[in-house]
């Protein structure tokens, strides 16, 4: 019986090519097979445009398998489920026929990554090894010269604004708002309203060519935008 292959996620890190990882970067240096999901048929992979520096140096860059699957951004859990169903199924292939999948993704591996659904599905039948990427939040701490946390400081990580905002407000030192082109003129006031000593930034395209820091919220949020909101008592 033929040995199966094995999957490996990798978290290419927040948008330059140079903050890969040197693990991450000696794979892509020979692995048969890249998994790099995209949100539409249209737009490119913002992970793949990362590593694609890498995958050029190599020799068989020609006869390299690229799969850029679309994974939407709905939020209908029915229909997420059979596409995650059938990535997982797609790379179940290649990993039956012997060869090695890297799975891509932006950022950190652990950290709201689609690699995470497949690697769920997939874990109990195949070899898996996921190695970690720098994060969107540390590389914007690191563009604005300022650290996150200190001491005893809790830090929390929101994806989505819910019934919790109070909660979050009150007993959070650091906020990081992910993917904060979801958020509404109203989040915004709320925070912007609470009383507590504060200092707001938000970084636009961090590490990237076209990286912009600014004090506040942004008015216009691409894909790509972090805030990070730290209270000084």
């Amino acid at each position: 019986m033929a040995k199966k292959g094995k999957l490996i996620g990798i978290g290419v890190g927040p948008g330059n090519t140079e903050l890969l990882t040197l693990k991450a970067a000696n794979i892509l240096k020979t692995v048969p097979v890249v998994f790099s999901p995209k949100s539409a048929k249209e737009k490119e992979s913002i992970a793949l445009s990362i590593v694609r520096p890498i995958l050029k140096e190599r020799k068989d860059y020609k006869r390299l398998m690229i799969v850029e699957p679309i994974f939407p951004m709905i939020e209908d859990k029915k229909e997420l489920e059979k596409i995650w169903d059938s990535a997982s199924e797609m790379i179940a292939q290649y990993l039956n026929s012997g060869r090695d999948v890297a799975f891509i993704t932006l950022g950190d591996t652990s950290i709201f990554s689609t690699y995470s659904y497949v690697q769920k599905r997939l874990i109990d039948s195949y070899e898996i090894e996921t190695v970690p990427g720098i994060t969107s939040f540390t590389a914007c701490a690191a563009a604005k010269n300022e650290a996150l946390v200190e001491q005893n400081d809790i830090l929390t990580v929101v994806p989505k604004i819910d019934d919790r905002l109070e909660e979050v407000l009150e007993y959070s030192d650091s906020i990081v708002l992910m993917k904060a082109s979801r958020n509404t003129s109203k989040l915004e006031s709320a925070i912007e309203a609470k009383n507590r000593p504060k200092k707001i930034y938000s970084v636009q395209n961090c590490t990237r060519e076209n990286e912009k820091i600014i004090e506040g919220f942004f008015n216009e949020k691409p894909y790509l935008t972090t805030t990070i909101i730290k209270f000084d008592d």
